[in-house]
């Protein structure tokens, strides 16, 4: 229980305390957008990271909740969503999907081939979506998890 508790502390905590202060000073202020990470872990089951998955389901619920709230109490300019990272390859991921040699874990393979792109994303993927967020392009925009996946959330494997 340790290890889902400190999970559970990273993920969920470590939204939802940034998201209270934040969102406090934007209510002041009468404007601004909150960007919650979730994750592809928080809606499809994934083997091994149980904690994780509870933490960013929790996230996904607590963005809806926020975002209902701040603009019911303080207006519309405040908005508050979340996106939701397919697979992508970083540091923190590397030494599961990637062998010494380079090549790729069976994990990493079962990941790609359950992506219509066919591949990992890049950090610099979700850049895009969080800009749109964060501007006035999304004026109309709020308690939405957004998917940057590559598809691996809505394709069945078929």
């Amino acid at each position: 229980m340790d290890a889902f508790d400190e999970a559970l502390r990273l993920n969920l905590h470590g939204t939802v305390v940034p998201s209270m202060v934040f969102g406090e000073v934007m209510a002041d202020r009468g404007a601004g957008s909150i960007v919650n990470i979730s994750s592809m872990a928080a809606t499809r089951v994934l083997s091994g990271v149980m904690g994780y998955s509870a933490g960013k389901a929790a996230v996904d619920n607590f963005t809806r909740w926020l975002a209902v709230e701040l603009a019911r109490k303080h207006g519309e300019c405040l908005r508050v969503n979340a996106v939701a990272p397919g697979f992508f390859l970083a540091e923190q991921n590397r030494a599961v999907m990637l062998n010494p040699d380079g090549s790729f874990t069976d994990r990493a393979k079962n990941v790609i081939a359950h992506t219509p792109m066919g591949r990992l994303g890049s950090p610099e993927e979700l850049t895009g979506t969080v800009r749109w967020l964060c501007s006035d392009a999304a004026s109309f925009v709020t308690g939405v998890v957004v998917p940057v996946d590559g598809g691996f959330s809505v394709f069945c494997g078929i």
